[in-house]
């Protein structure tokens, strides 16, 4: 096989392979380069994969299996209960609110096939969160699991909000399962979706405190899709061709995907679901992280790809160690959402030979798409974010006044591609902010070294990445001031051996109150993953800068070294 470089590869594979075909088209009012042959939309997309593997299967849970047709069946059966039942029409919008069960991905494709938009709300939300999505996106129908439902009784009845809940053990409930009972017609409906039409909204954690809407269109969903199916391609026409995944007698396995991460990241539907139904493989879902069963399942299901957050990585190697399993199907174990440490690269090269260790960097501003390193090249440079994925993405590093920094030198990462969101739900200024002229400005600070790797040394933004999850650092303070006592609050990440990096605190206070006292008046207010786990305590006013903003860096660097008390953990006596 003819060895190219792999610039010289994507212009092969652009100019002879009908799939990867390029044009340009108007995104956004900007012209970019788009995918010719990549469906219109994820519904035809559904469409296509539905005739075209029938009755291989596509969803597992539990007991359950699905195969492509019997899921499409499920999802057009239940476009027709939300347009029958529900009035559900092009524009309108659908909540979905649950752990990972099949029904999200039902409901969410149900909703795209009638040109409606769905809406992902974070199933870990508290309820004041819960109502701050429901009010900025406008939803009035939500499928929801009991614990959201339960978690939605008040807010529901005040803003006038239909629930339908799936597995439902309450006998009065909208019931997902006897919606789809009376309704057998199961054929596609055609509102005419164009590209450029919304798909979903997908809240993300902003800098400024509240969650930011997402709008994500069929468009830049396809784009990133299209994009990772050329991944592989790519390295074939390089000469450099990734050996299939294959059993113990040797015969090559269909591609599987198990999904650790919940749907209402960009990861778990896009990087995922989506992919795998792109490229023709099996979902194995998962309702809640639990590193025995995952490994169990890999085995059991003969999973080829594993994607999650690095600490998932972590867990499933100290599991296969102490239980002695292979894991001998796997040829890729993928990791997004943070930064995976160094040392942990080699351990997943070291214990699992087979499959190729791999990262990524992407935002849900851009359907996950943005850049990867695997493999070898992955094992000798673990601190590198990757590559830009072709062939249709282009990259700036700039510096604050908006020149593009040399090589090596560190300025904010910059992204242009279709597969960029439409803009931020209700934000005007926000969106306006970060994306100009098709260039998405990342909040990222990175550089890239003379052979094209970016490595991504910070965040502009005040940001903290614990396991994947973004938590707002003005967020948590707010809440924190709002308790009695605290005069002053500053947030900021403290490192953590499995998660990245995970939140700390410290407080100004008349008095120190204990840590417990103080994460239980939170729990009211913030899901349980952003609550502090250590906090700090100065007895006056908190450090500030020249500029009398308070002096974040020094503060945790005091707090980390020892230098400041922290607050007792509970009461004594």
């Amino acid at each position: 096989m003819k060895s190219r470089s792999i610039d010289e590869a994507v212009a092969f594979l652009t100019r002879h392979d009908p799939r990867f075909s390029l044009g340009k088209t108007l995104v956004n009012g900007v012209s970019l380069p788009v995918f010719t042959a990549a469906p219109p939309s994820v519904t035809a997309l559904l469409q296509a994969k539905a005739e075209e593997f029938g009755d291989r299967e596509l969803l597992v849970f539990a007991k359950e299996r699905l195969t492509y047709r019997e899921f499409a069946d499920r999802v057009w059966r239940f476009a027709r209960v939300l347009q029958d039942q529900f009035a559900i029409g092009s524009g309108d919008r659908v909540a979905i609110a649950m752990r990972n069960y099949p029904e999200y991905v039902i409901t969410l494709l149900a909703t795209a096939s009638l040109g409606a938009v769905a809406v992902h709300m974070n199933a870990w939300w508290t309820a004041r969160e819960l109502t701050y999505g429901f009010e900025d996106s406008g939803a009035r129908l939500a499928v929801v699991d009991d614990e959201r439902a339960e978690r939605l009784v008040d807010i529901a009845s005040r803003l006038k909000i239909t629930l339908i809940r799936v597995r439902s053990s309450d006998q009065q409930a909208v019931d997902f399962d006897r919606l789809m009972e009376r309704q057998p017609l199961a054929t596609p409906i055609n509102p005419g979706v164009s590209p450029d039409d919304d798909f979903s909204i997908m809240y993300t954690s902003g800098s400024t405190g509240h969650p930011k809407g997402v709008i994500l269109t069929h468009r830049s969903v396809m784009t990133a899709l299209w994009s990772w199916l050329m991944i592989l391609p790519t390295y074939e026409a390089m000469g450099h061709p990734m050996p299939p995944a294959t059993d113990q007698a040797g015969k090559p396995l269909v591609q599987s995907n198990l999904v650790t991460v919940p749907f209402f990241h960009i990861s778990g539907t896009n990087s995922c679901f989506l992919l795998t139904l792109a490229s023709g493989g099996k979902v194995v879902l998962m309702p809640k992280w639990d590193a025995r069963l995952a490994v169990g399942l890999i085995e059991e299901e003969k999973i080829t790809r594993f994607w999650g957050v690095p600490t998932m990585s972590a867990d499933i190697v100290d599991v296969a160690a102490a239980t002695g399993a292979s894991l001998a199907t796997l040829n890729s174990i993928d990791a997004g959402g943070a930064k995976r440490p160094a040392s942990q690269v080699g351990e997943l090269a070291r214990q699992f030979k087979q499959a190729s260790p791999a990262t990524g960097f992407g935002m849900t501003e851009t359907n996950g798409l943005g850049i990867r390193l695997s493999g070898k090249e992955y094992i000798d440079h673990p601190s590198a974010a990757g590559r830009l994925i072709p062939p249709v993405q282009a990259l700036r590093i700039v510096a604050d006044d908006g020149t593009v920094s040399a090589t090596g030198v560190v300025g904010e990462l910059l992204l242009k591609s279709a597969a960029t969101m439409r803009g931020y739900l209700n934000k005007p200024e926000q969106t306006q902010a970060v994306l100009r002229n098709g260039w998405l400005r990342t909040g990222d600070l990175a550089y890239q070294d003379a052979q094209g790797l970016v490595y991504i040394v910070g965040r502009k933004k005040d940001m903290i990445i614990r396991g994947g999850e973004n938590i707002a650092c003005p967020e948590v303070e707010g809440a924190l001031h709002q308790i009695s006592g605290v005069l002053e609050a500053c947030v900021f990440s403290i490192p953590h051996e499995r998660l990245g990096e995970t939140v700390g605190a410290a407080i100004y206070a008349a008095s120190p109150p204990t840590q417990r006292s103080l994460q239980a008046l939170l729990e009211t207010s913030l899901a349980r993953f952003k609550i502090p786990e250590q906090v700090w305590y100065y007895r006056a006013p908190l450090p500030r800068g020249a500029t009398e903003k308070i002096d974040k860096r020094s503060i945790r660097e005091a707090c980390l070294n020892g230098e400041v008390e922290p607050c007792p953990s509970a009461e004594h006596g």
